[in-house]
């Protein structure tokens, strides 16, 4: 089974991984840090937007499964990449919109992505989506791991995770693992 790499950052990581761990094709998801200056980050540090970070969910997936074309389309619709630096009440440099690429073919696909999302005027505002090539990853802590599966009724998991994944499954029901 070839396998393929991307790193993408919209919002909480918590929202990301809830949705595609439930992806045909997508065979892990971590939570982590990319993007920033600070060797190690806490989720602490992160969270003081001084890091540079960004929170980040690394998908490895099978791309004769789903094509990292396919990825970014579930990406592009389960938050909001015209809203710079936020998703929803998440504020800062830690919860922008970005594609963290692993190749040349990965830029290409990303940068047309959004060239054509951008031509549709779907989403009425220009998308400000950074696609950067991927640097050093940092997995988060492990309670951060898994997040939304094992915590499905702490507050913020019923109120955020929770519509994105429902939205998910309904735009994406073709694509859900089970």
């Amino acid at each position: 089974m070839s396998q393929e790499v991307t790193t993408l950052a919209g919002g909480c990581f918590w929202c990301l991984e809830a949705v595609y761990h439930e992806l045909k094709g997508v065979t892990d998801v971590v939570s982590g840090y990319m993007g920033g200056t600070t060797d190690q980050p806490t989720y602490q540090q992160v969270c003081t937007g001084r890091t540079g970070h960004a929170e980040v969910v690394q998908v490895t997936f099978d791309p004769t499964v789903i094509s990292f074309k396919d990825i970014l389309d579930v990406f592009f619709t389960i938050h909001d990449p015209t809203t710079l630096n936020r998703q929803g009440a998440d504020v800062g440099t830690q919860y922008r919109s970005a594609i963290f690429y692993h190749s040349p073919e990965q830029k290409a696909v990303a940068e047309q992505a959004i060239a054509e999302l951008n031509a549709s005027g779907i989403w009425g505002r220009s998308i400000v989506t950074e696609v950067t090539e991927a640097s050093d990853f940092y997995a988060a802590e492990d309670y951060h791991q898994d997040y939304f599966a094992n915590n499905p009724h702490q507050g913020y998991c019923m109120a955020v995770v929770a519509p994105k994944v429902a939205k998910f499954r309904k735009q994406h029901l073709a694509r859900l693992k089970r």
